[in-house]
């Protein structure tokens, strides 16, 4: 996963230049997780293989940016 405004790697919650609620977007991470899904196929970067529920945890840690 890439996030094209700050160009880091990994899981993470959009910048706040892309989104109008970030703290919304911190929240949607529970759905991500409660999904189970093993792959998650991102808009950038290359396709996420270690589960929905380790990259809303990744994306929590990293926090919004």
């Amino acid at each position: 996963m890439l996030d094209p405004y700050t160009a880091k790697r990994g899981p993470r919650i959009v910048a706040r230049a892309a989104t109008a609620d970030s703290e919304r977007a911190l929240a949607s991470l529970d759905a991500l997780a409660w999904t189970g899904a093993k792959t998650v196929l991102t808009g950038h970067g290359e396709p996420w293989t270690a589960g929905a529920e380790r990259a809303a945890e990744e994306a929590r840690r990293a926090g919004i940016s």
